[in-house]
């Protein structure tokens, strides 16, 4: 099986990555924008995000001090 397909799979197999997605489909949003509606810590979010961006399923924006999150809708 393709390697990026598995990637994408596995990043959407966890359900606080699905929220982030559905969250991000409604515009970009920072890491604490993000980690808000979850009992979870910046870090703990910052690390679902990688796997996110690993799967090609989001990227990172730069907008002065931030770097918000958009979702990637090729993937």
């Amino acid at each position: 099986m393709d390697s990026s397909l598995d990637a994408i799979f596995s990043a959407l197999s966890d359900p606080t990555r699905r929220a982030i997605l559905e969250r991000l489909a409604r515009g970009k949003a920072t890491v604490s924008e993000l980690a808000d509606p979850f009992e979870l810590s910046q870090p703990a979010i910052s690390k679902h995000l990688k796997v996110l961006e690993q799967a090609g399923l989001i990227r990172s924006g730069r907008e002065a001090n931030s770097r918000p999150r958009v979702l990637e809708p090729a993937a």
